[in-house]
């Protein structure tokens, strides 16, 4: 016996019994039929329902008894007769049936919905709603069903703002749904002046300019005016904010130019560089944005652009270890360092082991994120070297044409979960940050890393951070940093990312796990 049964409208039709799926009838006329009965509640008389549904058949009625003979069995049991036929009328009994629609409809009309409500009424609402119900049926029925997916649309803006104004919502995940809400509706004019409110509240200032932007050249004409209803934050133009960052240059012992950023004020923090950087364009990121504003909210916050790639030079002898290491050197003497806490993200790790063994004077302490100590050609399988070595001849193919699946390989490895924009955009940042010939160069560099016999002689403080089912580095490397630094920390993250994203749970335990340790570490 079933008390209960689930049907989902919103996204895919589909009823469930006991929590097992039901096979629905495959008939696109049924299928819609059931959706109408469902989401209007109400009882519909068989001529109506003949007109909208089997008007161009040669008996209406017969189509429709044979549909309703197909949702009698999925919708009835032995307890409970849910589709309700009589001579002149059709109803659905919704009394037992759990109802996504009228789940999202209940949410957003109370006044006193709980955050997990919310949140669940929101994940429900992440799509194009109703978009499995399209079909020809007839143009009655293309009204109505558009109709119905614009009431579905005006509770999303309503319950989006409702979730993102919760006292127990965090203000991570507030701008990760109020970038959905704006990709959804991109015509919009609440969706992004919640984000640029938002945005504004939380000081980050050029951001909400761009949002800004992005809305008035959009809308154009259309476009409101929100800078009379701005919050009263300090406001600060999307310039002015750009320049508090300052790139500044400076020489290598080979004569090669990096470029170095500094922003934000108090104890120095130095970033060794990764794969791959531009001081410009990865600090408005939506990949690394608000790592780097995080990290530099209570330091002055230093890093640079590795020679090859960024704003450094591209045209260089050298991309190898050694060159890594000098490029770190170069900075550091540059901006008169006398001792500093060090952060290492992928190879940079390697890069910042090596540093504070040659320099134990100067690193007052050392992070560690998704690091390992031996490159692929060292470290890993025979089969991921020959996968490694095909990647190789794939970027040399590849890297800089328009099609983006080249550098998917890594985007996908780097960020697993990550939406479709910002895999395009860390796609397209790619292609933009480096040339093909440099690319390949990084990788065969990455390959011979190899600082293993120096991690027992690391004296700084260590944390090691590492996501837990890392898809690029597997933790067991970032395990072996922990176990062979000298009392190092080792604090895994429960993430598939090897760039941990604003928007995941991991990415403030990340934040709060290196904002202690540095205070910890002064």
């Amino acid at each position: 016996m079933t008390d209960h049964i689930r049907v989902d409208a919103i996204e895919d039709l589909a009823v469930y019994r006991d929590g097992q799926k039901v096979a629905l009838v495959t008939s696109r006329k049924a299928r819609a039929l059931l959706a109408y009965l469902l989401l209007t509640g109400q009882s519909q008389r068989r001529e109506h329902l003949c007109e909208m549904f089997f008007d161009r058949t040669s008996d209406p009625r017969a189509g429709l008894r044979w549909s309703l003979s197909k949702l009698r069995k999925t919708l009835n049991d032995d307890a409970h007769e849910r589709l309700i036929a009589t001579k002149d009328s059709i109803k659905i009994d919704l009394t037992t049936i759990d109802l996504d629609a009228g789940f999202v409809r209940e949410v957003h009309r109370n006044p006193r919905a709980t955050t997990a409500h919310l949140r669940q009424a929101a994940e429900l609402l992440s799509h194009k709603p109703l978009a499995s119900l399209e079909t020809s049926a007839s143009a009655d029925y293309d009204v109505w069903l558009l109709g119905v997916r614009n009431e579905l649309q005006d509770l999303r803006g309503g319950i989006f703002q409702k979730l993102i104004n919760a006292d127990d919502f965090a203000d991570h995940e507030a701008l990760k749904w109020l970038r959905l809400w704006c990709r959804l509706e991109p015509y919009s004019h609440d969706a992004p002046y919640a984000l640029w409110q938002k945005l504004i509240q939380l000081q980050r200032q050029y951001e909400a300019s761009t949002v800004l932007t992005e809305y008035v050249d959009l809308m154009g004409p259309d476009a409101n005016d929100w800078t009379k209803s701005a919050p009263t934050q300090p406001q600060l133009s999307g310039a002015a904010f750009k320049q508090r960052q300052s790139v500044e240059f400076c020489k290598a012992k080979d004569g090669v130019r990096i470029a170095y950023a500094t922003v934000g004020s108090g104890p120095p923090l130095v970033k060794a560089a990764n794969w791959l950087n531009h001081l410009e364009l990865d600090w408005e990121s939506p990949i690394w944005g608000d790592t780097f504003q995080a990290l530099a909210a209570n330091h002055t916050f230093i890093r640079y652009d590795e020679r090859g790639n960024g704003l450094s030079d591209w045209e260089v002898p050298e991309i190898s270890f050694p060159s890594f290491l000098n490029d770190l050197e170069t900075v550091v003497d540059s901006q008169g360092l006398d001792r500093f806490p060090l952060l290492g993200m992928s190879q940079g790790c390697a890069v910042s082991i090596d540093y504070a063994v040659r320099h134990p004077g100067r690193v007052s302490a050392l992070v560690l994120i998704g690091g390992y100590a031996s490159g692929w050609r060292i470290g890993m399988s025979k089969e991921d070297q020959e996968q490694r070595e095909a990647v190789l001849t794939l970027t040399r193919l590849g890297w800089g044409t328009s099609n983006p699946a080249y550098r998917h390989i890594f985007s996908q490895t780097f960020m697993p979960d990550a939406d479709a924009e910002r895999l395009a955009w860390f796609d397209d940042f790619q292609r933009q940050t480096t040339s093909p010939e440099n690319a390949v160069r990084f990788q065969q560099a990455f390959g011979d890393i190899d600082v293993r016999h120096l991690l027992s002689q690391v004296q700084a403080p260590t944390l090691v951070i590492h996501a837990r089912k890392d898809q690029r580095i597997p933790l067991d490397y970032g395990r072996e940093l922990a176990v062979e630094i000298p009392n190092a920390r080792l604090v895994t993250l429960e993430s598939r990312s090897h760039i941990i994203l604003g928007d995941e749970p991991a990415w403030k335990v990340c934040m709060d796990e290196i904002h202690d340790f540095l205070a910890e570490n002064r």
